[in-house]
């Protein structure tokens, strides 16, 4: 089985035989799976009336537990978005009624975003079907397939991602 990306390297092995494109060819081949799924996980949310990102800062509350809390720059850090970006989702998601801000009782300076009844109720219908979708987009690779894909995934982006518990 051959795909687009066997060509690319194809055509570079004539032009260039001197390199080792074994790195590229893996690349290119993430880069095209990483836009083709891109497209299809965006429009799971998309069918709820929310971008991925807003998508993803409901779930964040949504999968903190009761009461559904966090300050901003807690969302921040666990989506890795700008402050200005977290505010922007927020902002959007507030006047959508999903959230709401309220005063952090314990920091004055600082407020806490609470996922609304509504929110949940979205985030959880949501979650769902992205769940749904996403065991669809990788029903292909056969279980141990994609227990060597996660191994090698896992491997890779510790080698690539700050420790999260750090």
């Amino acid at each position: 089985m051959t795909d687009a990306v066997d060509r690319v390297i194809a055509q570079w092995t004539a032009e260039r035989p001197d390199l080792d494109l074994a790195a590229m060819a893996t690349f290119g081949r993430l880069g095209r799976v990483a836009a083709h799924l891109t497209r299809a996980i965006e429009a799971v949310p998309a069918a709820h009336g929310l971008t991925l990102g807003e998508a993803d800062v409901l779930w964040c509350l949504r999968r903190s537990g009761e009461p559904y809390t966090l300050t901003p720059s807690v969302l921040a850090r666990t989506l890795l978005l700008s402050p200005a970006g977290t505010t922007n989702r927020i902002d959007r998601l507030e006047a959508a009624g999903l959230v709401e801000r309220r005063l952090d009782p314990d920091d004055r300076r600082s407020f806490l975003v609470r996922l609304t009844e509504t929110g949940r109720e979205v985030a959880d219908r949501a979650v769902a079907n992205h769940v749904a979708s996403e065991g669809r987009l990788l029903a292909p690779p056969s279980p141990p397939e994609r227990r060597a894909l996660d191994r090698a995934l896992r491997t890779l982006l510790a080698a690539v991602e700050p420790d999260p518990g750090a």
